[in-house]
């Protein structure tokens, strides 16, 4: 009875220690969001024995069996697509705010208005020097702010697409990661705490490319994980222990073009979708501006090939350029400002050619309402994705309440274990005492 006293006490002395070390680990990693708690199974330790003839099964003490880790595919696979959802729009809010602080910062709109009130100024006294050489100037200035507005937003733009190039370099990184897990997987002892810190790194590694690809994974019976980026067409990532490698460039327009495996492919989740989404939009703000510092070019030209200046003279183009990146002042003098009509002699106070030219400025598909259309659409279009940010930041924090909850360290819980394991400990150690002090009683007996 006294050995078999021994074997008890030695077995839940193992299991204590071992449950105390796992709990140890729990409360060090409470804080690391890629930790799953483990808890330890525990099985009877039955050992038989013979005299002769007769066998019988005798009490052991207790097997330590394996290491459990916490986990729920569906809760992790909820956040990963909470976590996509938010990033693709986080990415996109991000960017279109940036576009929308480039284009507010020019004062592309006020240099319009400034323009267009510096002529009305005019109107009111043609042959005054003054007015003439304001009227040019606020003409200058409003070049100046298209010009402004192209190099912020190209800023904007380029911003989006380096972030997009070194987002891809860590989406290949944890591709590699995930395949090599897959390939450690196969191979290491099912219950084992080597087995748990592998599935750690595998959801860790899933974690990161769902932030930047929606994905679409399967995890197989041996814990290895298989992932398709959900895209048009969708594209397999990581196959078993082999990784594929995703590239991205950026088009003519500054939009991105993927590429996996030498088939192209548009994202349909995650951060990169929504980078790719702004820089549509911004080639479109691109586009738009543009289109504002042609009409403004076209129509400043035009009414100036359609008038004279104050010497009698066929008015001279005002502007040159073609577009927001380019335009600048081309008149030589302020008195080259073609205010009179064609045929009108020098020194007319005649107006109306001047007039003609702030009827299509100030139209409604004028430059002014267009800049004042493009701004308020892209406001819009910010105040949109931020609320619907909010929305996604809401269902994200959910979900990955819950994760925590099923998967998180209660460090609550894991100090009640401590005190339960430290009373095991010490009634296992008991045990053994009282093996060795029955031992010393037979042993004493005469």
């Amino acid at each position: 009875m006294p050995g078999a006293l021994f074997s008890i006490g030695r077995s839940g002395l193992t299991a204590s220690r071992a449950s105390l070390e796992l709990t140890a680990q729990n409360i060090a990693n409470a804080s690391n969001a890629d930790y799953s708690r483990r808890e330890l199974t525990q099985s009877e330790l039955v050992m038989t024995g013979a005299i002769g003839i007769n066998a019988a099964d005798s009490l052991g003490g207790i097997r330590p069996s394996a290491v459990v880790r916490a986990e729920s595919a569906l809760v992790q696979r909820q956040a990963r697509d909470a976590s996509s959802a938010l990033a693709s729009v986080d990415a996109q809010y991000l960017a279109l705010r940036e576009a929308e602080s480039a284009l507010e910062n020019s004062g592309l709109f006020t240099g319009l208005v400034e323009f267009e009130a510096a002529l009305t100024r005019l109107e009111a006294n043609p042959l005054d020097p003054a007015l003439r050489l304001s009227a040019v100037e606020s003409a200058r200035a409003m070049a100046g702010n298209f010009r402004t507005a192209d190099s912020t937003l190209a800023n904007a733009r380029s911003l989006v697409q380096d972030e997009a190039a070194a987002e891809i370099v860590q989406v290949n990184e944890l591709a590699e990661e995930l395949a090599r897990v897959n390939r450690e997987l196969v191979g290491v002892r099912e219950g084992t705490s080597g087995r748990a810190a592998l599935l750690d790194r595998r959801d860790a590694a899933l974690r990161g490319l769902a932030e930047q690809f929606g994905l679409s994974t399967t995890i197989n019976a041996n814990g290895t994980a298989d992932v398709t980026i959900d895209a048009a067409p969708p594209v397999a990532l990581v196959s078993g222990g082999v990784a594929a490698s995703v590239s991205v460039a950026v088009a003519a327009d500054g939009t991105l073009t993927f590429d996996l495996g030498g088939t192209a492919f548009a994202p349909a989740g995650g951060a990169m979708a929504g980078r790719a989404a702004a820089l549509v939009e911004m080639a479109g703000l691109q586009t738009g501006i543009d289109s504002l510092a042609a009409s403004v070019i076209a129509l400043a030209n035009g009414a100036q090939a359609a008038g004279v200046d104050t010497s009698g003279n066929p008015g001279q183009p005002l502007f040159s350029g073609t577009g927001a990146g380019d335009i600048d002042v081309a008149l030589a003098s302020a008195n080259g400002l073609a205010t009179a009509p064609a045929g009108a002699p020098a020194g007319s106070r005649d107006t109306a050619n001047l007039a003609a030219l702030l009827a299509t400025l100030g139209a409604d598909t004028g430059p002014a309402a267009g800049a004042d259309a493009l701004l308020l659409g892209l406001s819009s279009r910010v105040s949109a994705l931020d609320t619907r940010r909010e929305g996604l930041a809401v269902v994200a924090a959910t979900a990955e309440a819950e994760l925590l909850r099923e998967t998180g360290v209660d460090l609550d819980t894991e100090a009640a274990n401590l005190v339960r394991l430290q009373q095991a400990f010490e009634a296992n150690s008991r045990v053994i005492q009282v093996a060795a002090e029955l031992f010393d009683t037979l042993l004493g007996l005469r």
